[in-house]
């Protein structure tokens, strides 16, 4: 099952996508559970599919994709998580490199991602993101997955010129981070280290690879997180980027304004973004 969040007619709902439409659960369930993040806190996926041979209601056209969960309580991000990234950035620690993202740094699938003003670097990072349906801590490897509610594309654009001395700054400029354009439910994807991932820059394939080649798989990831904080349903863990990035091309490879970006996973989906310059607000930045 496929599940997405989305606009329709100026109403946010969520549903379930098929080939030809959305089947409306906002609809349906919106009385018990107001948006997908509700869903997985009520633990609501198995009634959702109930409505898997509905007609749909609303063609694909005519909705604004959102980001799949469009307020996660916690944006977990995974850096230099693939060999051939590490390399790129000379990486030797071996402990898994953290950092967040805040839920307004996200936009949804087909939506402008927006190039900061106050960068040159303005670059890409091609990524699985793993949506948590069942909350915990202390979580143990092998029943890790087991809290996983589904996986879905992440482009976790990046301003380079402002990763000074740690990411943050460089990751959470407004509507940075496209997330979509829906999440797979998890029986959808029994190993989510089986999976092509590649991303497109103005069509020229840019990053190709295998989640196969993650350093730190998402049970492990799962299992460090929750030690040091509770996960609850709706939290978002993006889990790194392949090599490829642009900032380490020669020469480098930045997004600019009129791009167009694009994430594949497979069995999961295609996110496409075009890249729009961020509207001019307030003085000049400090740099």
């Amino acid at each position: 099952m496929k599940l997405a969040s989305f606009l329709y007619q100026g109403k946010r709902s969520y549903g379930i996508v098929q080939a030809d439409g959305v089947i409306d659960l906002g609809r349906r369930l919106g009385d018990r559970y107001g948006d997908l993040k509700a869903l997985l806190q009520g633990n609501g996926l198995a009634l959702a599919t109930r409505y898997l041979n509905d007609a749909v209601d609303v063609p694909l056209s005519a909705i604004t994709f959102l980001p799949v969960i469009v307020q996660p309580e916690k944006i977990l991000c995974v850096g230099m998580n693939y060999a051939d990234k590490r390399k790129e950035f000379d990486q030797h620690n071996p402990a898994p490199t953290l950092f967040v993202r805040f839920p307004d740094s996200q936009t949804g699938h087909n939506e402008p991602v927006l190039k900061p003003r106050h960068s040159s670097e303005f670059d890409y990072e091609g990524e699985l993101a793993v949506i948590i349906g069942k909350g915990g801590e202390n979580i143990s490897r092998d029943d890790a997955l087991r809290h996983v509610a589904g996986y879905s594309c992440y482009m976790d654009g990046s301003a380079r010129d402002w990763q000074h001395t740690w990411f943050t700054a460089g990751k959470n400029w407004r509507q940075t981070g496209a997330f979509g354009p829906w999440m797979a439910t998890a029986d959808e994807i029994p190993d989510p280290h089986q999976l092509a991932i590649r991303t497109w820059l103005n069509g020229r394939m840019v990053q190709e690879d295998n989640t196969s080649s993650m350093i730190h798989k998402v049970a492990e990831l799962i299992e460090y997180i929750s030690t040091f904080t509770r996960l609850s349903p709706g939290d978002v863990i993006i889990t790194g980027s392949p090599g490829g990035v642009g900032k380490k091309r020669n020469p480098p490879l930045f997004m600019k304004e009129g791009d167009r970006i694009e994430v594949e996973i497979e069995h999961i989906g295609h996110l496409s973004n075009v890249i729009v310059e961020a509207p001019a607000v307030g003085l000049a930045a400090a740099h």
